[in-house]
């Protein structure tokens, strides 16, 4: 049984396996009978190979012992046996990568709280980069997004602790708290000379996972926050409404990812033959291979896909896959490079294991993990400035200046209605406030008129 769960859209897959295993009961007895067992191994086994590795694994298991015992016998603190090993355990995890974790009763405790209950967050996905609390991306509308946090942001305080050799749980344990609470961040910001503060208040986080907005009359701009449950479907109304569109971008930019099967999903939408994505393990019932298939598929229309450092997980599945498979173009930005499995596994007394058991690769067989996905035309993010600002800018001034001396003359002041606008098209104006956008629209555009050639 496999479910995806986001932690203040920390997205870590949870499988509870039929045997449990416990693996702290007893610890210093399974070791010992470790040791009988290597032992007997090898005086059995008359390959030199197998011997030399059992040899190697009790060397590594009386070590462990002995460093235990001495601890135990002259460490300042009074520690216990199972302490020393919690704490063994969590330094061993974390040492594999960022993502796997050791969690004791009350880390296993608040994980089930954060699954199941109702919490106050931020709207902020976080991951670990070359050691640092990183900010893979702050979700569209979200208490984050709305305070300005951006991708690529190093969270160096939450309010007064400092996240130096924090896990990514208690960092998110801190993060969330009651609806209505401030909290505090100490950001390193690229372009900044000095650490940021950015402050912001909790709140439920309810986004809304798919918008849609034309751009001029034949082009459906297709913009996915995450990937809930809903995208597949929201997707499909919004391309059933638009009948006549010509092309379609789909802006994954500042995604930190989601569930498997709404991006696999996705990618099915405009493909209809070969891999979409597999993943691989040490474990063989962890080898899985996801095709695509014939279920409507528009193969035809031509596709935009962006994505920027903000764009991870299930975000850079799609991309790569419609890269590989030749159906889309990519703009924008390196992606954030997050394609591993983890697996949440009970090991008795309330304790559980976090552990990376397989990583995604893409139709090519390239990876994801630590790599992401590179733009088939890297575009960075800016503004364009046309050469009429000026000049406008200029009519604008003597428009003002104009109005204001009629006030004088008539002694009343006229009133300027702010025309309404309208959040289903994309204008001009903020087209060319987005340079990654601009260059996806005008690479469309002539992969349109390449298609009627």
């Amino acid at each position: 049984m496999e479910q995806e769960i986001t932690h203040d859209w920390i997205y870590i897959k949870y499988m509870i396996t039929k045997n449990k295993k416990a693996l702290l009961l007893g610890f210093i007895s399974t070791i010992t009978a470790s040791l009988i067992f290597a032992t007997n191994v090898q005086a059995d086994n008359p390959y030199s190979t197998e011997k030399e590795n059992q040899t190697s694994k009790l060397e590594a298991y009386l070590k462990f012992t002995k460093i235990v015992s001495i601890i135990e016998e002259q460490y300042v603190d009074e520690l216990n046996s199972s302490d020393i090993i919690n704490k063994a355990l969590k330094g061993m995890l974390t040492n594999l990568d960022a993502h796997s974790s050791f969690m004791d009763a009350k880390e296993s405790k608040e994980l089930q709280v954060q699954t199941n209950g109702e919490f106050g967050g931020l709207g902020i996905s976080v991951g670990m980069r070359d050691g640092a609390l990183t900010v893979i991306a702050p979700i569209e509308g979200t208490p984050a997004d709305d305070a300005g946090m951006k991708s690529q942001d190093i969270i160096l305080k939450i309010d007064e602790k400092a996240t130096i050799g924090m896990t990514i749980d208690k960092a998110v344990s801190l993060m969330r708290g009651k609806p209505g609470t401030p909290i505090k961040l100490t950001v390193i910001r690229k372009g900044e000379p000095k650490p940021v503060i950015v402050d912001i208040i909790r709140d439920i986080i309810e986004i809304q996972s798919v918008y849609a907005k034309t751009i001029g009359d034949d082009i459906l701009y297709l913009r996915i926050t995450s990937f809930d449950q809903k995208v597949v479907s929201s997707m499909r109304k919004a391309i059933a409404k638009h009948p006549n569109r010509k092309g379609l971008i789909i802006d994954l930019r500042n995604n930190p990812g989601g569930l498997l099967n709404q991006a696999i999903g996705v990618v099915d939408m405009f493909v209809d033959k070969g891999t979409i994505v597999s993943q691989k393990g040490k474990m063989a019932n962890e080898n899985l291979t996801y095709n695509a298939t014939t279920n409507n598929s528009d193969t035809q229309t031509p596709l935009v896909v962006l994505v920027n450092g903000g764009s991870a997980s299930a975000s850079e599945i799609v991309s790569g896959a419609l890269q590989d498979l030749k159906r889309g173009v990519v703009v924008g930005e390196k992606t954030f490079g997050k394609g591993s499995v983890q697996v949440v596994m009970p090991v008795g007394n309330n304790e559980s294991l976090r552990l990376t058991i397989a990583r995604y690769y893409l139709p090519s067989g390239r990876t994801i993990q630590a790599v992401g996905v590179t733009p088939d035309i890297e575009v960075a993010f800016g503004e364009i400035k046309k050469a009429d600002d000026i000049i406008s800018i200029k009519e604008r001034d003597l428009q003002m200046h104009l109005e204001s001396e009629l006030q004088k003359v008539d002694g009343t002041k006229k009133e300027v209605k702010d025309k309404k606008e309208n959040k289903k098209v994309i204008t001009e104006e903020q087209i060319y406030k987005d340079t990654q956008l601009k260059s996806a629209i005008d690479i469309l555009k002539a992969l349109m008129i390449s298609q009627k050639k």
